[in-house]
């Protein structure tokens, strides 16, 4: 496995697999791997012949007062684990690649980026959906792997996709969890043992959810209503939001009908962190 942080070094790379008739995977990421971004490299590595991994904090999808500057590193943790999960190439750069600085060329867009987490982050897609292009443009890979914890973000990519005409297949992956139900995320680790404890109000009003819709309610609010009063018990958990929409549009809906996003947002204490399901009605 080699790795990177040159853009030209990348491309070189990915072309002459392309001499060999090669298929290439990419898994975009901002490190700190665990095993969910191990998911997403397995199945790449399953799916096609050769694996791309990049590993950049972006930090134009951070806001003022979010978390850049802590946001958890460490690249040799990374390398182990791209290596023992297949992959052939780590694209590390540092911020001064990706951006030249005079850097003012974004990819905005509307709608489905603008509701969830999108209305308390109102830059963050923009920032999404600019360093996931500048990717695709770099590496060219056949598929590109996401993970359905951030549920809004992979729909925003697969309508970037489809409006730029972009030839790259996207595929979203199961979240994976810890034992207890947590879904596995970097943020994670800010938590303390008591915060961790209080973060399984999340899995829990997903779980409910989730299991009031297999029994049959179909209403939107009888449902919310259940998650939030789940959550609002737990005394270090804020709601930023939980909400039913469209799992594509990203629009609200007041009937489970169809591809569902019931999706949620949750400070403990000053950690945000999300979670979701999806469900086909």
């Amino acid at each position: 496995m080699e790795i990177t942080g040159a853009v030209d070094e990348v491309r070189k790379q990915v072309k002459e697999w392309r001499k060999q008739g090669l298929s290439v995977g990419l898994v975009p990421t901002m490190g700190y791997l665990h095993e969910g971004h191990k998911s997403l490299i397995d199945r790449a590595a399953a799916e096609n012949d050769k694996v791309v991994v990049s590993d950049f904090v972006n930090p134009i999808q951070f806001g003022v007062n979010e978390d850049l500057a802590t946001y958890p590193r460490d690249i040799e943790a990374d390398k182990r684990l791209c290596e023992q999960a297949g992959a052939d190439l780590i694209f590390h750069p540092e911020p001064e690649e990706m951006y030249a600085p005079d850097f003012s060329t974004y990819v905005e867009m509307q709608k489905v980026s603008e509701r969830l987490c999108g209305k308390t982050r109102p830059t963050h897609f923009r920032g999404v959906c600019t360093v996931v292009c500048k990717l695709f443009h770099i590496v060219m890979p056949d598929r590109a792997y996401f993970g359905q914890k951030d549920a809004q973000q992979l729909a925003v990519i697969r309508r970037m996709v489809r409006d730029l005409n972009i030839d790259i297949e996207i595929v979203g992956c199961p979240i994976i969890r810890e034992k207890d139900g947590l879904a596995k995320s970097s943020r994670n680790t800010y938590l303390n043992p008591k915060e961790r404890k209080a973060a399984l109000v999340l899995s829990k009003a997903v779980f409910c959810g989730e299991d009031m819709m297999k029994k049959g309610e179909r209403d939107a609010d009888t449902i919310l209503a259940a998650m939030r009063k789940l959550i609002e018990a737990e005394p270090l958990a804020k709601i930023d939001y939980v909400e039913m929409v469209d799992a594509d549009r990203i629009e609200p809906i007041t009937k489970a009908e169809g591809r569902v996003l019931t999706a949620l947002a949750v400070y403990i204490g000053k950690t945000r962190l999300i979670d979701n399901f999806i469900m086909e009605v």
